[in-house]
């Protein structure tokens, strides 16, 4: 047995060289556990290796990188390990070899990401060797999602695509595409990598046109989608399927410019022609046959881009499933002061977001005195209540909105005037192509200020993201007039109708009038419209970035935090991060502060289960600005989580000594437990309870009781049916969703700016259509017990109190004497009667069978299963949302699903608006 290395260190004195590589052969073998004897010497072993007479230098190199390692000297190890060649075994299984193949990744990474941006940057060419043999270890062994990883953090484009060649191909694609959408943070190598993964989707043997137009999408790229729509409109009918398919994805996906480009780019759906009644039908000269084959389609493929076939569907599924409890609404008005316009506010924007998109306004019918006493701008914030709940009912918002829209030569409420017109945006939200010229015309027609105020933020959520310079420059005009209260909704809505374009003019003009106007409103309006601007533009974003956020003016600094926020929303970017986390905790300005905490929440909301972590310090803050801003940091990304970690951080701020803070935690716990229910989550019941005890507590402050309000509206949003998603169905960014959560975030400093919280609001349901966009009756089943995603039980109304009458005085001998004729009585009935069989409780089924149209969470996905018999058939994986659905059974009739009336008949009649009266202080 060996007990020392002495003797074959002796060796590496001799001065022939068949001893000193006997030598080192031996110091291999016995490094592990000789390591600390052997660094006294590692000297000479270095020597060994600078030595270029030396024929085994590489051995000495092995040898030296061995005791380094021992020694913790990782980056000494790794330099030797590459200088040792093919002897360094990267197939070993010791923590050496573990330790120094990561230590190589990780620098060759470095290493790369360094050269992609500056290609004058130079790799060791044995860290490149060595990486190489990493991939072909990773090959020999079929490990491609291994490989594919490496070369994705490594920026190695060529080797993504050897390895996706390599393996499963569609499975490959899928991780590759989820992978690119969520981790890969560089945009340029984004778009490669996407551009790479489209032209292998239609190079596979079936191509997958479903996800290369999502790539399409994300590179904004509509003439190459308009060409996939229209060769598929041209083949089978399962070709046609997979087109609406691609066109509904597209919808939900992509903003409205990117739609309307795509409908540019489609064969125009020619009207039908004139029909001659003298005529006989032999007469007519038909189309050609490829035309009279694309013409219906097209026809469906441009009413689902326009949106409105989704929000067809998704208003009837709303409808149709509707379940708000008005009692807790009802309770939560009794229990506060009406007078207060705070509460009454409040009261208004819990009922918006309970009925978002139900087109259900029973709370408002049944209170009509109370919405009477709504004076001012709570007047307007009830008005543009109606486009909350009416949201997407677009054939209809005309007629609703009649009676509170202006009117030319009627004077009426201006505060009922401007909220209609931010009614009327709200429910052409992103879809705003046929009110954009009313609205336009109410913005130049009126000199009010209120109704210039309404009309402009109708504008800007209505033609998000349009990029119509027209549009635009009206709003410019309104914002030069230097007017505080339409100034700034007209700089939010400037940035919205740019939205994500990046636009350098729009950014000059905008900046430099937030320098020199002096109204506050207008400067926090233009900054939060300059974030807007540069939506997704990631480190294009940068240089304007760091010109905000060095600004003097703190208002100008917290829109250059939330350009930040927008710039890298949902990348994870860890400069980011950095960036925010460094101001949240040095800016001297507390709304700078609070801004860059709750920019976190959107930076972060791909990986939810990380915002905990990051914010649990600052969430213990001194500053109660900062405790704030983590509340909505967490609300945002852990929205419809049920989130354990962050209910635990927000639970002791719900008692915070400070009303803003409380108000925070409120609204953030309605985020993290929408559609949950207590077979979910235990925290559901303790929160409900925490609402009503809040609202009826008379001692607790104003913001509190307005956070406990606007939590029961959240939680119980869209009549239960709908969540909060900052991500599409698909994995992706939900623009208009990111776009409501920030604007919802400004209600701080303005509370009408509330209602765009709705369109973060995210139907969940199954919507399965048919070839012609109609809706057929079919099941599927969810794997689990009814209760753990059913609805939460109805409120119970109150039980009237009855005063109990004092019993009359009974004597003792009375009672005995009763008791023992009772007693007797009882046994004689049980000598009659035969003992009564125990029930049994019913056992809840494990499984559920579910129809077409029907509510499933989230959550409830994993659990779905489609009969594999079955007459119809999902054309998509991705389950929930609009799916389409192929028929196996063609030939037989059809039960369809009857759209409800309401969505086509005309409108219940609105109550009339409350008299004209004065305003009295």
């Amino acid at each position: 047995m060996v007990t020392s290395a002495a003797g074959v260190l002796a060796l590496l004195d001799e001065s022939q060289d068949e001893l000193k590589v006997y030598a080192l052969e031996k110091l291999n073998e016995l490094v592990d556990v000789f390591w600390a004897e052997i660094s006294d010497d590692v000297s000479k072993i270095e020597m060994l290796f600078e030595n270029t007479m030396f024929k085994h230098r590489q051995l000495a190199a092995l040898v030296a990188s061995k005791v380094y390692f021992h020694l913790g000297e990782y980056q000494d190890s790794l330099n030797f390990a590459l200088k040792a060649g093919q002897l360094f075994d990267i197939n070993g299984t010791t923590e050496y070899v573990t330790t120094i193949i990561s230590r190589a990744i990780d620098s060759y990474i470095e290493q790369r990401r360094a050269q992609y941006d500056d290609p004058s940057v130079q790799i060791d060419k044995n860290l490149v060797q060595v990486v190489q043999r990493m991939f072909q270890r990773c090959y020999d062994s079929k490990q491609y999602s291994q490989a594919i990883g490496i070369a994705l953090e490594s920026y190695r484009l060529d080797m993504i695509e050897e390895s996706i060649l390599k393996g499963d191909q569609p499975v490959l694609l899928a991780s590759v595409l989820d992978a690119c959408v969520t981790v890969v943070q560089h945009l340029a190598f984004r778009n490669k990598v996407l551009q790479l993964l489209v032209k292998l989707y239609h190079n596979l043997p079936k191509p997958d046109y479903i996800s290369s137009s999502k790539c399409l999408v994300l590179l904004n790229e509509p003439k190459e989608t308009a060409d996939i729509l229209v060769k598929l409109i041209k083949g089978t009918d399962d070709d046609r399927l997979m087109a609406y398919q691609i066109a509904f994805d597209v919808e939900d996906n992509a903003t409205q410019e990117f739609s309307n480009k795509v409908k540019s780019f489609l064969p125009q759906p020619s009207p039908p022609p004139p029909k001659d009644p003298n005529a006989m039908d032999t007469d007519h000269i038909s189309p050609s046959s490829e035309a009279v084959v694309i013409q219906g389609p097209l026809d469906k493929i441009h009413s689902i881009l326009s949106g409105e076939a989704a929000i067809r569907l998704y208003l009837e599924f709303l409808y149709r499933n509707n379940k708000t409890d008005l009692l807790i609404l009802t309770g939560s008005k009794n229990a506060l002061e009406s007078r207060n316009s705070a509460h009454h506010s409040a009261i208004t924007f819990a009922n918006a977001f309970q009925n978002a998109g139900t087109t259900s306004d029973e709370f408002l019918r049944q209170n009509l005195e109370w919405l009477s006493r709504a004076t001012n701008w709570g007047k307007f914030s009830a008005t543009a209540s109606l486009g909350v709940i009416h949201k997407g009912h677009l054939s209809q918002s005309s007629a609703l909105l009649a009676p509170y829209l202006p009117k030319e030569g009627l004077s009426g409420s201006v505060y009922s005037e401007g909220g209609a017109l931010f009614a009327l945006g709200l429910i052409h939200a992103n879809h705003g192509t046929s009110v954009i010229p009313l609205l336009t015309k109410h913005l130049k027609a009126t000199q009010s200020e209120v109704i210039q105020h309404g009309a402009a933020l109708g504008l800007g959520v209505a033609g998000m993201a349009c990029g119509d310079e027209e549009v635009y420059e009206q709003l410019k005009s309104v914002l030069y007039n230097d007017s505080a209260v339409a100034g700034e909704a007209a700089g939010i809505a400037m940035g919205l109708v740019m939205l994500g374009t990046g636009s350098p003019k729009a950014l000059d003009e905008m900046l430099q009038y937030a320098r020199e106007t002096q109204h506050e409103k207008i400067i926090r309006g233009l900054s939060i419209g300059m974030a807007m601007i540069m939506f997704g533009r990631e480190e294009n974003a940068d240089v304007f970035i760091e010109e905000l956020c060095s600004d003097k003016d703190a208002i100008l600094r917290y829109g250059g935090i939330y350009t930040v926020a927008m710039a890298y929303c949902g990348t994870g970017s860890n400069k980011a991060v950095k960036r925010l986390l460094h101001v949240a905790v040095s800016d001297v300005n507390d709304d700078v502060r609070r801004a860059a905490v709750t920019g976190l929440g959107f930076i972060l909301f791909k990986q939810p289960n990380q915002v905990p972590r990051v914010v649990q310090l600052l969430s213990e803050s001194y500053n109660p600005h900062v405790r704030h801003g983590a509340t909505l940091a967490l609300g945002i990304a852990c929205a419809g989580t049920g989130s354990e970690e962050a209910l635990n951080i927000l639970k002791p701020l719900t008692k915070d000594s400070v009303d803003y803070v409380r108000q925070g935690a409120l609204i953030a716990l309605a985020m993290i437990l929408i559609q949950h229910n207590e077979s979910q989550s235990p925290y559901v019941k303790e929160t409900r309870e925490l609402y009503q005890k809040t609202i009826a507590d008379k001692r607790a402050e104003l913001l509190a009781h307005v956070g406990a309000v606007l939590g029961q509206g959240i939680i119980d949003a869209g009549g239960r049916n709908v969540t909060i998603s900052l991500r599409s169905k698909s994995g992706y960014d939900n623009i208009p969703a990111i776009v409501g959560m920030a604007m919802f975030t400004q209600f701080w400093y303005w509370f009408p700016l509330a209602h765009f919280l709705p369109l973060a609001f995210t139907p969940t349901g199954v919507l399965g259509l048919n070839k012609d966009l109609e809706v057929p009756k079919f099941t599927f089943t969810s794997n689990c017990k009814p209760s753990q995603f059913a609805y939460p039980p109805p409120t119970k109304p109150p039980t009237k109190e009855v005063v109990e009458k004092v019993k009359t005085a009974v004597l003792s001998t009375t009672a005995k004497s009763k008791s023992r004729q009772k007693k007797k009585q009882e046994e004689e009935e049980e000598m009659q009667v035969d003992a009564k069989p125990e029930e049994k409780e019913e056992k809840e089924p494990e499984t559920q069978t579910l129809e077409n149209f029907v509510r499933v969470v989230p959550k409830q996905t994993k659990y779905i299963v489609f009969d594999p018999k079955g007459r119809y058939q999902p054309l998509s994986q991705t389950v929930g949302g609009i799916v389409m659905l192929k028929d196996t059974k063609p030939l037989e009739p059809e039960e369809l699903i009857t759209l409800s009336m309401s969505l086509s008949a005309k409108p219940k009649s609105e109550p009339k608006p409350p008299q004209a009266f004065e305003h009295s202080q």
